[in-house]
């Protein structure tokens, strides 16, 4: 649980934990040098100066000892207290019980210490008021209180070398801070740039930073360009496939409509399923190729989308804009606004979602929510569903689940959720199924990231 918890505390990015990495051993030396070598140092410095002052407090309780009276004994103790800036008074009725320190005066315990051992007679130390030390002594004349200022016998501003070393780690850590952030702004933009490629976009990049920062980068852009080579080539030859295709069927097809009759009339239904076979392998072939991004109005798209279906009688609605979404703290009123993304590639994907919601239903509704990192586009219908083992396989291309879609209203060649699939992770998003809540039949989710 400790671990657990220890683990989901550290920073996840690469800066927070090279700054943990640079300034955990810091901070634990000073600690480590703080509380050790200084504490000790201090603690045998206060040692000495005791002892110093020991030699003076022995030589007045011998001579207020040797002393024939009391009276004696005060001008004898007033002419060696003055010197040696000590208070003393004597005699004193009330002394303490027992030594008193404050708990974090660690080197008042080595004093205390030092004086019980060295000076016989000791009754009690104070250590309480600051910067003051009082003691209580037994004499022949009495008990008698002495007092003196704590720096006889502790080291002066102790503090300066702690501020010294904090001073420089912070100065060091400053500058450790601003050299680090240079080394890791190029390996940021190189992230930048392939998440920004992951969803379709390209960015202005060139390698620079470390050796294998750069390495990492040139290889970065290659990959980039090989990609879009082969995306070119792939629009070019899809261009011709599709024209060398379509020409000879439209030639086939008017040649049996001026044939007539029955075995035509089968002939141009093949014709017909051979064109839409042919359509679904470009389009799934095709993704999003060729389509240029361009910032537009997600809201928007998606209404045009359902405005043309309902004009070409198909029964489909556009469903209110659900403020909270399916996911709470994305709101579609809030973050709405121009997205970056391939109008043509993502209106092919609704337009597949609409048609295989209504091939498998009687009725389809759509919904939209634009969130702050993600975009959200709804089809819902009230068919038979697709139950939830089977739904990874329902979006694999050439998939055609026949017990669970009714495929007798409008057999396809299973490529509709599969092209879906591939339009939103050229987008950096996914396709999501689940059950429809709102209608009861299939809930398929198009998630784009922004």
């Amino acid at each position: 649980m400790s671990f657990g918890l220890l683990k989901r505390s550290m920073p996840r990015s690469l800066f927070g934990r090279a700054a943990l990495i640079l300034l955990l051993p810091v901070l634990t030396l000073q600690g480590a040098v703080s509380l050790g070598f200084f504490q000790r140092h201090f603690e045998d410095v206060t040692r000495q100066m005791t002892r110093s002052v020991l030699l003076e407090l022995r030589f007045l309780q011998d001579t207020v000892n040797a002393a024939p009276d009391l009276e004696a004994a005060l001008v004898a103790a007033a002419v060696i207290a003055v010197p040696m800036e000590l208070a003393v008074t004597l005699p004193v009725e009330a002394v303490p019980g027992a030594d008193s320190r404050h708990l974090y005066d660690l080197s008042g315990r080595a004093m205390i210490a030092t004086l019980r051992d060295g000076l016989p007679g000791l009754l009690a130390v104070d250590l309480i008021e600051d910067r003051r030390v009082t003691l209580w002594v037994e004499t022949g004349q009495g008990d008698m209180q002495v007092a003196f200022h704590r720096r006889r016998v502790a080291a002066s501003n102790p503090h300066q070398l702690l501020v010294v070393i904090v001073v420089l780690g912070v100065v060091l850590t400053v500058v450790a801070y601003l050299f680090m952030r240079n080394q890791l702004r190029p390996i940021a933009q190189l992230a930048e740039a392939a998440t920004e490629y992951g969803k379709g976009r390209i960015v202005p990049y060139r390698p620079w930073g470390a050796t294998e920062v750069r390495v990492a980068g040139t290889a970065f852009l290659e990959m980039r360009g090989r990609i879009e080579r082969q995306n070119q080539a792939r629009t070019l030859m899809l261009s011709g496939i599709s024209h060398d295709l379509r020409t000879p069927l439209t030639r086939m097809r008017l040649g049996l409509a001026l044939i007539g009759g029955d075995e035509a009339e089968a002939l141009r239904h093949d014709v017909d399923e051979m064109r839409r076979m042919i359509d679904g392998f470009l389009d799934f072939a095709r993704g999003d190729a060729g389509d240029a991004l361009e910032t537009v109005d997600v809201t928007e798209l998606v209404r045009h989308a359902v405005a043309d279906a309902a004009r070409a009688g198909q029964a489909v609605t556009m469903a209110p804009v659900d403020p909270g979404g399916a996911e709470r703290g994305v709101s579609g009123v809030e973050w709405a606004g121009p997205v970056p993304l391939r109008p043509l590639a993502i209106r092919r994907a609704l337009d597949n979602l609409i048609g295989n919601a209504l091939r498998h239903g009687s009725r389809a509704e759509v919904s939209v929510v634009v969130g702050q990192k993600t975009v959200r586009i709804t089809v819902e219908d009230d068919g038979p569903g697709i139950p939830a083992e089977q739904r990874t396989e329902a979006m694999r291309p050439f998939t055609r689940l026949d017990p669970a879609r009714n495929q007798d209203r409008g057999p396809g060649v299973g490529l509709g959720l599969a092209i879906v699939s591939d339009i939103a992770r050229g987008h950096g998003g996914q396709l999501r199924l689940s059950d429809s809540a709102r209608l009861g039949g299939l809930r398929a989710d198009l998630i784009l990231a922004r």
